[in-house]
């Protein structure tokens, strides 16, 4: 549940950083090549955040709504280097914003030194990432996105109850990622913009994004 002010959320705005500083700073860390920890999921991320940057452009509707906005929009994301979701839909959101003339800013803040703003943004009872606070010029909440397209979480949810999938959820999560194109993430993005809720299921109790993509995933 969200218990925290405008100010508070405005405080965390101006700690927050810009696109390039995130990339940035996911390149650096890539380019130590970690082997232990979550760390040693960042290079595979890196390489997903470049390969989305180069081949995604976005769709005419999602052109359109951009175009159509009326008030400007601050998006602030809680993520991590590691986090494979994020690889795969942080460049969407900077196209988006690009694209937006200025109607939308972004900024990114990491989850595990803000607890107390990740908290106020739980998936059911987990600390999933990527979240998108959507917030206006007074920094008020008017919306959320994440941690994954609801298709994607429905098929996460489904794999992990299963103790024979659950080990490998996240192969299948990013040839999903694959397969779609990052169709999901854009249309979740654009209903956000639109004001349409999300229908996705809550992740259960589990920490999922304690688990990020395995080197062999897509």
């Amino acid at each position: 549940m969200n218990t925290l002010t405008p100010s508070q959320y405005a405080a965390y705005w101006e700690k927050a950083i810009g696109f390039p500083a995130y990339s940035a700073s996911v390149e650096a860390e890539a380019a130590t090549n970690p082997t232990e920890g979550n760390s040693k999921y960042v290079p595979i991320n890196w390489r997903r955040m470049q390969r989305i940057t180069k081949t995604t452009r976005l769709t005419d509707t999602t052109l359109e709504v951009l175009g159509q906005l009326k008030e400007r929009r601050y998006w602030l994301v809680i993520t991590e280097n590691w986090c494979g979701d994020s690889a795969q839909s942080t460049p969407i959101m900077e196209k988006m914003v690009e694209a937006s003339r200025g109607m939308i800013e972004i900024r990114f803040i990491y989850r595990d030194a803000n607890i107390e703003l990740m908290n106020a943004h739980l998936t059911g009872t987990s600390m999933s990432i990527p979240k998108l606070i959507q917030l206006d010029r007074n920094f008020n909440v008017t919306g959320s996105w994440g941690p994954r397209p609801d298709k994607a979480q429905e098929m996460v949810l489904r794999l992990k109850a299963n103790p024979a999938t659950a080990p490998t959820y996240n192969e299948e999560l990013h040839k999903w990622y694959a397969q779609d194109k990052q169709a999901g993430i854009e249309s979740g993005l654009r209903n956000l913009l639109s004001g349409v809720a999300p229908q996705q299921p809550a992740a259960p109790p589990a920490k999922e994004e304690a688990a990020p993509p395995k080197e062999g995933g897509v």
